[in-house]
């Protein structure tokens, strides 16, 4: 649904020390998930249609509750938001079928997210949406995904999503690396292109994985595809807000305002961190 993204993350967010320790980690290979078995812990998981214009990546978090990338929401052309309820989310889909098919009541974005066509911390930071499903997934073959705090650097994440050249059933790559992470943003090793934005980023620390970030843009660092990856923790608590309408007023910076989809947005959010190379 986006562009690959091939760009030069600056020194200034991502030492060269700290590529090269991570270069040196052994990240796994990706594994399909195109039968039952294979796919059985990742029925929450799912591909977000866009009525035949791509498609992206999403988690179910609570029986109503898909989390993605907030550019997910856009029109790339117009740069302006889509209707969320042209959205569909098929979960645990894959050759041909779904566990369950939903529909989108309604989304948030987070209200310092601006798609304005250009990378920068801010952007990449701040790209979650919550969509909300017409009617909540109650099959118990597809449970929610709990979610948890940013990891560190030179932790062990995966990743599950959906893809250009995978689209029909998504891949996991169970092992990857949290290279860098600065402003918010982790820079990962983990393998992901077209239709992985929004992908879940999970911690396999713990009985269950839990969604640690969202899969924002592909990108390169000294000539090392990586993954950029938004942050969660108290964004997430302020999206969850947004949607039941309880007062969070104190978590917003001075003079933010709250923004839902559909309505205009600032577009003065800082300097740019990425550059675009061709």
């Amino acid at each position: 649904m986006v562009p690959v993204l091939r760009f030069i993350l600056s020194l200034a967010l991502v030492a060269l020390a700290q590529l090269v320790q991570a270069a040196e980690l052994d990240d796994s290979r990706l594994k399909s998930l195109e039968t039952t078995e294979a796919g059985r812990d990742w029925e929450a998981v799912g591909r977000l249609d866009r009525q035949g214009e791509g498609f992206c990546t999403g988690a179910l978090i609570a029986p109503d509750l898909v989390l993605t990338a907030a550019h997910c929401l856009f029109d790339r052309t117009t740069l302006q938001q889509i209707d969320p309820t042209t959205i569909e989310f098929l979960a645990g889909f894959r050759n041909g079928r779904a566990s369950a098919y939903r529909a989108v009541k309604r989304a948030v974005v987070h209200p310092l997210y601006i798609y304005d066509g250009t990378l920068s911390a801010v952007r990449v930071r701040n790209d979650i949406a919550l969509l909300q499903l017409q009617r909540p997934i109650r099959n118990t073959t597809v449970t929610p995904f709990e979610t948890d705090a940013r990891p560190r650097r030179g932790a062990r994440v995966g990743v599950v999503s959906y893809a250009h050249d995978r689209s029909e059933a998504p891949s996991l790559q169970e092992v990857c690396a949290v290279m860098a992470r600065q402003d918010g943003v982790l820079v990962m090793s983990c393998d992901v292109d077209f239709g992985a934005s929004g992908a879940p980023v999970f911690s396999f620390e713990g009985d269950r994985p839990r969604i640690v970030s969202v899969v924002s843009a592909k990108a390169r660092v000294e000539g090392k595809a990586v993954s950029l990856g938004a942050a969660l923790a108290e964004e997430l608590t302020l999206l969850e807000a947004e949607l039941t309408g309880t007062h969070v007023g104190s978590r917003l910076p001075a003079g933010v305002s709250r923004v839902q989809v559909g309505e205009p947005r600032r577009d003065d959010m800082g300097a740019k961190f990425i550059s675009r190379s061709r």
